[in-house]
């Protein structure tokens, strides 16, 4: 596995991130426990999760998808084979939220217990807060790096504006600076990312880990009809956002794309962002086995110029 530089971390990632918010979720603990393992064999190292995974879910508290992370990392006694990264900020409930220094001591220590870890490689700012000054936010990360319990901080959900704000306090103030940033980026969510966030990522050297690099299961070709939308939980959202004439546009492109590879579509949506020289780990998730493989062989997809240019022209946005 040919690994890559997040930012200027130190740390090395694989090529694709594990999304972890389908721990508890759409897969229950054995079945967890199973996915991590494969991954981790076929040579990934790179798991995102977040403390919120999966309040959504009835019942449910928040830091489901940590615990069953913390459960198969104290079974299987594969800590040191990966590159963990979570988040906080997102509401938890019970006036748990956002980035002051008093949450954010509060929430790490929270996910240290169910992760049932010492550190926490990537701890990521889930959103922006702007109630709290980004000194005092990041001066509390500093106070984790010293005390060994986060080694990098990432930003998730953060405008080119006040990503650009944070990076000048961080080098003004010397305090740790984001590292890598979380946005939402795929073939069809272009154009925030690319008109405004790469360039600064790009010239501050930041990592990119984009979350729903399949456009909530879009991109796979398993939305092809309005009838399609009861074939997930996330059906409905998708088939709202993304099957109209410029979807359709983008999935026959990657239908040929897929034949000439021998490839799916949902693998070749993947290579073409892996392929883009900004992105450093694309977000997916996988809900058994034969997902989790489908995975590992679009991290392994080579796609041509020519292939990748086609890709761009049908998910441009038209004038």
């Amino acid at each position: 596995m040919n690994l890559r530089p997040l930012g200027r971390s130190g740390l090395q990632v694989s090529p694709l991130a594990f999304g972890g918010n389908v721990f508890g979720w759409t897969v229950d603990e054995a079945t967890s426990f199973r996915l991590l393992d494969a991954w981790v064999d076929a040579g990934f190292n790179f798991i995102d999760t977040a403390d919120v995974y999966s309040i959504w879910v009835p019942g449910h508290t928040g830091g489901e998808s940590e615990t069953i992370i913390g459960k198969w990392l104290r079974a299987s006694g594969k800590r040191d084979r990966i590159v963990l990264a979570t988040k906080v900020g997102k509401p938890m409930g019970e006036g748990k939220k956002g980035l002051s220094p008093r949450y954010i001591r509060e929430a790490v220590e929270a996910s240290l217990r169910r992760l049932q870890c010492d550190c926490i490689d990537l701890y990521q700012s889930h959103d922006d807060d702007a109630e709290t000054p980004f000194e005092d936010t990041l001066g509390a990360y500093a106070e984790l790096i010293k005390a060994g319990k986060v080694r990098a901080i990432g930003a998730s959900n953060h405008t080119a504006t006040r990503l650009a704000d944070a990076l000048a306090i961080s080098e003004r103030l010397g305090l740790p600076r984001y590292e890598s940033l979380q946005p939402l980026y795929n073939l069809y969510d272009r154009a925030v990312y690319e008109a405004e966030l790469e360039p600064l990522c790009q010239a501050q050297q930041l990592g990119v880990i984009n979350f729903f690099a399949l456009a909530m299961g879009f991109l796979t070709g398993k939305y092809r009809s309005a009838e399609d939308a009861s074939r997930s939980t996330r059906g409905e959202r998708a088939v709202a956002a993304y099957l109209n004439d410029r979807g359709r546009r983008i999935l026959a492109a990657l239908d040929e794309v897929a034949t000439e590879t021998s490839a799916k579509p949902g693998q070749v949506a993947l290579a073409w962002q892996i392929a883009r020289p900004s992105i450093t780990a694309p977000i997916a998730s996988a809900t058994s086995l034969e997902q989790l493989q489908e995975l590992v062989a679009a991290a392994q997809l080579k796609l041509d110029p020519a292939q990748i240019a086609r890709l761009d022209a049908a998910s441009a946005e038209q004038a």
